[in-house]
């Protein structure tokens, strides 16, 4: 049969239509009364997508870019910093900080699992000037308690300010930003909003850019101040991915659209269509007897899988590939070969997920060789999920055989 390119990985994700048109079609230069609009309207909506009132800023780079903002900017040498961490990309926070010559403490879980919060609490030593942490382990599929911690550190009065990589998370995940206290909250371009990478945007919070008026680290691109001040007239500190803007603002068109003109209820509607795909595909998992990866704290952004005993990952990762010309995620680093994982992120929809949740069983079918094997089981189970978060009436097959008898 035909087969089509798919991408059903955690980032880069499929890509917008309108907004791959918008990126084609811009030529403006930076520096003119007609980008600055552009950019200005963008960095509004940002913080309705977001859902914060406090400023936000847009970087050329990597989501990695504005973790490393978040270490320079708000740290200074020696400074004590706590990083709460499942995974590889919990574990890049530690990189960061130790490159920036802090002292880092550490609150680790194992792979698949979530930090227990009187483990944090534990650690909140009256020296730690920041603490750290994702939304979402995208090397996992886990959703990290963002609101637990936060509240942790409010009723304890305690002074460190609180990050969250929230690349995977933002979209997939309800954040209260104000209200919980986040201090920064970082995404990516190329995840929920639906553009390439290439694109690092964060909200940073007024006791953020207090903090920055102290510390001592080295900077100069990621300098957050430099930004924001330019930001306030409607420029970049320094030259913007103009091309990747434009297809951010068509995404927040796209979005906004789907809340019926609030942008605010478009996003609630892209993370409820996340939750909804990660839900129908986790029972899809369990209904071919396919292991969860992270079952206590699954996310919504993806689905972490773990093959059947004997079974590298990467016979998934290469079925998909062969046979359908699909692309998911093999495991990271030491979890390569361990699990597989699926994303529902940004421009999937119900086709996509029954799409790939068929594809599922006839690789699964094909990699396992089972003498037995029923096709459809998987397929039902997750038309069920879809069924009954839509209030759709229907009779389970068993219930209408044992009728007819």
């Amino acid at each position: 049969m035909l087969r089509k390119n798919r991408l059903f990985t955690p980032g880069p994700t499929p890509l917008l239509p309108s907004a791959q048109n918008a990126m084609a079609a811009f030529g403006m230069h930076h520096r003119t009364a007609d980008f600055r609009t552009l950019y200005t309207r963008t960095l509004a909506d940002l913080k309705a997508f977001i859902g914060t009132n406090n400023d936000c800023l847009l970087l050329a780079s990597s989501g990695s870019g504005a973790m490393e903002a978040s270490i320079s900017n708000l740290t200074s040498p020696g400074d004590t910093i706590l990083v709460l961490t499942a995974g590889k990309f919990g574990e890049r926070w530690a990189d960061l900080g130790k490159a920036y010559g802090c002292k880092v403490e550490m609150v680790k879980a194992e792979y698949g699992q979530t930090f227990p919060l009187e483990a944090v609490r534990q650690k909140l030593s009256a020296d730690v000037r920041v603490v750290y942490m994702q939304a979402t382990e995208s090397s996992t599929g886990v959703r990290h308690d963002v609101a637990g911690v936060a509240k942790l550190l409010r009723d304890s009065k305690h002074e460190a300010l609180l990050v969250v990589d929230a690349i995977t998370g933002l979209g997939t995940t309800k954040f209260d930003v104000d209200g919980w206290g986040l201090d920064i909250v970082i995404g990516g371009s190329q995840k929920a909003v639906m553009i390439p990478p290439g694109l690092a945007y964060l909200s940073v919070s007024e006791r953020a850019w207090q903090r920055m008026e102290s510390t001592k680290s080295p900077r100069y691109y990621f300098d957050l101040r430099k930004e924001r001040k330019a930001a306030s007239k409607g420029e970049s500190a320094f030259t913007p991915a103009t091309s990747l803007i434009a297809g951010l603002g068509a995404a927040f068109d796209f979005i906004r659209a789907a809340g019926n003109g609030d942008l605010a209820a478009g996003r609630d509607l892209l993370i409820a269509n996340a939750e909804l795909a990660a839900a129908m595909t986790r029972a899809a998992a369990s209904a071919l007897d396919l292991q969860l990866y992270a079952p206590t704290a699954p996310a919504a952004a993806l689905t972490a899988i773990i093959p059947p005993a004997g079974i590298d990952s990467g016979v998934f990762v290469k079925g998909f590939r062969e046979m359908f010309d699909a692309v998911i995620a093999n495991g990271q680093g030491d979890m390569k070969g361990k699990l597989f994982r699926i994303a529902h992120l940004g421009y999937f929809d119900y086709l996509d997920t029954i799409a790939i949740i068929g594809g599922l069983e006839q690789v699964t079918a094909k990699v396992t060789q089972r003498k037995s094997f029923e096709f459809g089981v998987a397929v039902r189970a997750a038309q069920q999920i879809y069924a009954d978060a839509n209030g759709i009436a229907y009779e389970p097959a068993g219930a209408l055989a044992s009728a007819k008898a």
